[in-house]
């Protein structure tokens, strides 16, 4: 076997154990949440259910949604918690690869992502569910009860908080493109109109047709 067979066998055998390492971790963290799938339900559908009326209730279409609903959602709390594990997995698989000067950017970019990521979710569920969700139930018409959907309204808020965890990152996805020497600031300037349109197609795709 030649020594760049060997090299290859070793960095496979690094990806697999990372992976092992890394479902493992998720498993744990969802078998934990589990245990607590209706209080996490609960916590995050209070957002709609504040300002439902006194006569109206979340409802479940489906046969398993009861049950399937708040274990999706303990998948998902699970992912977004693993989230720092993941970041340290990957940069302790690229680091050995890295001058200093790249490490301590790496960490540096990673450190500032899981930030900007975790802040981005939590503006959309502390401060724009709240406006959005009383808008949609004070314009209801007054002869219509409202009663959303658990997995529709499940869909919804994983959307909307991916949208707004993932638009929190753009200032460290510009940092990279100017580091990497892809774009220029002035360049990015320039194309700062066409951004902003893409943003907004970007909503229209992503927002769901109801809740």
């Amino acid at each position: 076997m030649t020594q760049d067979n060997s090299s290859i066998l070793f960095q496979l055998g690094l990806v697999r154990n990372l992976l092992l390492r890394t479902i493992g971790v998720l498993i744990f963290f969802f078998a934990v949440l589990a245990f607590y799938q209706e209080s996490i339900y609960i916590f995050v559908a209070n957002p709609l259910m504040q300002f439902l009326p006194d006569n109206s209730s979340m409802i479940a279409t489906g046969v398993a949604s009861p049950f399937l609903t708040p274990l999706k959602l303990s998948f998902y709390v699970a992912l977004f918690l693993a989230v720092p594990y993941l970041v340290i997995e990957f940069l302790n698989f690229i680091s050995p690869g890295l001058y200093r000067r790249e490490k301590l950017f790496s960490i540096s970019i990673s450190v500032c992502s899981v930030i900007l990521f975790y802040a981005g979710m939590a503006f959309a569920f502390y401060l724009v569910f709240p406006l959005i969700f009383s808008f949609f139930i004070t314009s209801a018409p007054s002869e219509i009860s409202v009663m959303t959907d658990i997995s529709q309204y499940l869909d919804f808020v994983i959307t909307i908080l991916l949208a707004f965890g993932f638009a929190f990152e753009m200032p460290i996805l510009i940092l990279a493109i100017i580091w990497s020497g892809l774009a220029s600031r002035e360049s990015l300037s320039r194309a700062r109109p066409y951004v902003i349109i893409g943003c907004f197609v970007v909503g229209m795709l992503l927002t769901p047709p109801d809740v």
